[in-house]
C-alpha cells in the first residue's frame, strides 16, 4: 500500500514494511539474475573481442582508423575505408527512411479509414520480420537490376554534376545497399513513430482542431513537438540496426576494399559486410585481429547508440512528466 508525501506524489513503502512473500522473493531472484546474466554475457563479448583485437590495436594504434587499404599478402590494415561505406549507407538509409516511416506513421494514425489500418500495420511490421539474407538476395536480382537500368541513369543525366551520382558501373553499389537499409529500419521508424503518435493526447489534437487549424497544422504544431524526442530516439536506433547489418548489405555493396569513392553508384564496404565476407578466410594473426578490431569498433559505436537513444527517451519522458503535472 502506498502512502503520499506533502507534494502528493505516492511513496512506495520499502520492502521491509511489507509481508515478505515467497512469490516476491521468486520474482526479484528471477530478474536479478536475467539481469545479471544480460550484464555478464555483453562483459564477456566485450572481452572476446577485446582480447581478439589486441594484436592488432598494439601494431596500428588509433592510425588503423584512417588507413586505406586491406591487404592480407603484405599484412597491411586498415579501416578508413569501411567507415566510410558504414557511414555513407547508413546515413544515406535514414535519410531516405525517416520521411516515408512518418509518412506511414501519420497515415495509419491520423488518416486511414479504421478497416485499413490493421492490415497495412501488420504488413509493415512483417517487413521487419524478413531475413536479411532475403532481403539481399531479392537486392541482388530484383533490386539491383532496376537500379542500374532505371534509376541510376536517371539520377546521373538529372544530379550528375554533383561526385555523388557519378557513372553507373554496377548494380552491386553504395547506393543500392542504401536502398536495401532504407527497406531495413523503416518498419522499425515507423512503428516507434506510430506508438508515439497514438500515445499525443486527444484533447490536444481536438482543442487544436477546435481553433480552426487544418489537419496539417494540428499534425505540424501538436503531434510532432509532442513527439519530436521519440522520434530521435527511433531514428537513433534505426541508425544503430542499419550500421550492424551485414549479411544483406554484403550481397549488394560490391565488396571494394582499396579506395574511398564518393561516387554512389560505385562498389563501397561497411564494416558488417568486411567482418561476414573475410572472417571465414581469414588466417590466425593480424588478418584475423584487424578483423577484431572491426568489432571493437562497431561495438562500440553499438553501445553508444542504444545509450543515446535512452538518454533521449528518458529527457522526453521527463518532460512529459513535467507538463502534466
Amino acid at each position: 500500500m502506498s502512502t503520499f508525501d506533502a507534494t502528493d506524489k505516492p511513496v512506495r513503502r520499502s520492502l521491509a514494511g511489507r509481508r515478505t512473500r515467497f512469490g516476491d522473493l521468486l520474482l526479484e531472484g528471477v530478474a536479478g539474475a536475467a539481469t545479471a546474466g544480460a550484464l555478464i554475457l555483453v562483459g564477456l563479448i566485450a572481452y572476446k573481442i577485446v582480447q581478439g583485437a589486441r594484436l592488432s590495436v598494439s601494431t596500428f594504434g588509433l592510425g588503423f582508423l584512417t588507413h586505406v587499404g586491406w591487404d592480407p599478402v603484405h599484412n597491411q590494415f586498415g579501416a578508413a575505408v569501411f567507415l566510410f561505406g558504414t557511414a555513407v549507407t547508413s546515413i544515406g538509409a535514414l535519410l531516405l527512411a525517416t520521411p516515408l516511416a512518418l509518412g506511414v506513421a501519420l497515415f495509419l494514425t491520423e488518416l486511414a479509414p479504421s478497416w485499413i489500418r490493421g492490415p497495412v500495420t501488420a504488413l509493415v511490421e512483417t517487413l521487419a520480420a524478413i531475413p536479411s539474407v532475403v532481403i539481399g538476395l531479392w537486392g541482388i536480382l530484383v533490386l539491383g537490376p532496376v537500379l542500374r537500368e532505371h534509376v541510376m541513369p536517371f539520377l546521373h543525366s538529372t544530379l550528375g554534376f554533383i561526385p555523388l551520382f557519378g557513372p553507373v558501373t554496377t548494380g552491386t553499389s553504395v547506393f543500392t545497399a542504401i536502398v536495401v537499409l532504407t527497406l531495413m529500419i523503416l518498419p522499425i521508424i515507423s512503428s516507434i513513430s506510430r506508438e508515439l503518435f497514438l500515445g499525443v493526447p486527444s484533447e490536444l489534437k481536438e482543442a487544436a482542431l477546435g481553433l480552426g487549424t487544418t489537419r496539417w497544422e494540428m499534425v505540424r504544431g501538436v503531434i510532432f513537438p509532442y513527439a519530436r524526442g521519440g522520434v530521435a530516439a527511433a531514428m537513433i536506433l534505426g541508425l544503430g540496426r542499419a550500421v550492424g547489418e551485414a549479411i544483406a548489405v554484403s550481397m549488394v555493396i560490391g565488396a571494394a576494399t582499396t579506395g574511398i569513392h564518393w561516387n554512389l553508384f560505385d562498389a563501397g564496404n561497411a564494416i558488417a559486410a568486411q567482418l561476414a565476407n573475410d572472417y571465414s578466410n581469414a588466417t590466425p594473426g593480424l588478418w584475423t585481429s584487424s578483423l577484431f578490431y572491426l568489432a571493437l569498433i562497431l561495438l562500440l559505436f553499438s553501445l553508444l547508440v542504444n545509450l543515446l537513444a535512452q538518454m533521449i527517451v528518458r529527457r522526453v519522458a521527463r518532460r512529459q512528466g513535467l507538463a502534466t503535472r
